[in-house]
């Protein structure tokens, strides 16, 4: 009878030839190359979809005109950025960009938590499984049909107007006020997106150790204590990691709510106004696909370098919550 060497158990499945050193990219690869396998499909669509498409940077540098294509099209420089660093608004609507995404970061956020920490105290039941689905249902409907709900509230003859006239207050001209705005557009995030988002939470809490919350009942914790010491603490790599995605796109406005919500109103353009809403304005009247290209550059790389910094940063802080 053929013996077996003792460490024969230890050893991946090899059918790629000599086993690599172990704990090296080889050795892993062939220890587990069937699970490799399965990403393919997915590294295919990301090849296809995501890095394929970015030989259009080259639209950028260039004036770009259809029937010469991309690579034929005259080639102008730096120029295309030029257009938007020179123009009167690239600095406000730089700062209302970031300051719209921070704002709705932070809000959406903390919302959404306080949400999933509600639904999950509540436990099982009837009224959690409806109010979950009355807090979700929002994020399915397009932005075009929240606007449409937001003209029966803060239109000229809207609920808000028609209530402050019926107690004798004065009327708010809600499109001709930009300092309200970013507070409106917050409301309006938070109440299409903030339930869907809290799904999320909800999911980290209930894999949550119940030992632990068990242990903090023993020892007499009450329910608040319990949330401060044991569940927000325990959200934070979670908290951490989305508030990182977040970050990449922090540079892009939400171009489908303001411009639905908002449209071409001038006088709203101080506190509104976003780099994705300029560029499409510029983009409609120019027709100039190469300054539009040359702005979402701009806008890549500045999001691709914040995400570097802020994970470096929490790499520094908490090295478990980064994600490189």
């Amino acid at each position: 009878m053929n013996s077996v060497p003792a460490n024969a158990t230890n050893r991946p499945v090899n059918l790629f030839g000599k086993i690599g050193r172990k704990g090296g990219f080889l050795w892993e690869f062939r220890a587990h190359w069937m699970l490799y396998l399965m990403t393919v499909p997915a590294l295919i669509y990301i090849i296809i979809f995501r890095y394929v498409p970015m030989a259009g940077i080259v639209m950028a540098f260039s004036n770009f005109n259809p029937r010469l294509g991309m690579f034929g099209s005259p080639w102008v420089g730096l120029e295309n950025f030029r257009f938007f660093f020179r123009g009167a608004r690239w600095q406000s609507v730089t700062f209302n960009t970031l300051y719209l995404n921070v704002l709705f970061i932070i809000t959406g956020t903390v919302v959404s938590i306080l949400i999933a920490i509600a639904m999950t105290e509540l436990r099982k039941g009837l009224y959690v499984r409806v109010s979950q689905t009355i807090m979700t249902l929002p994020n399915f409907l397009s932005w075009v049909i929240v606007s449409l709900f937001a003209l029966v509230f803060i239109g000229s003859t809207g609920l808000i107007n028609q209530g402050l006239s019926a107690v004798g207050g004065k009327p708010i001209s809600f499109f001709t006020t930009p300092e309200i705005w970013p507070g409106l557009l917050v409301i309006l995030r938070i109440w299409k997106g903030a339930g869907f988002g809290a799904v999320v939470y909800m999911a980290a809490i209930t894999g949550m150790d119940t030992e632990i919350t068990e242990a903090a009942v023993i020892d007499g914790a009450s329910q608040i204590k319990r949330i401060w010491y044991i569940t927000l603490p325990l959200l934070k790599d979670t908290v951490i990691l989305l508030t990182l995605l977040s970050v990449g796109s922090i540079f892009y406005g939400d171009f489908g709510m303001i411009y639905t919500i908002v449209g071409d109103t001038n006088a709203l353009y101080p506190t509104t106004d976003v780099i994705d809403t300029y560029v499409f304005r510029a983009l409609r009247v120019g027709n100039n696909f190469g300054r539009a290209a040359a702005v979402g550059l701009y806008q890549s790389v500045i999001g691709f370098i914040l995400v570097v910094v802020t994970n470096a940063v929490v790499k520094r802080v908490n090295p478990e919550s980064a994600i490189f």
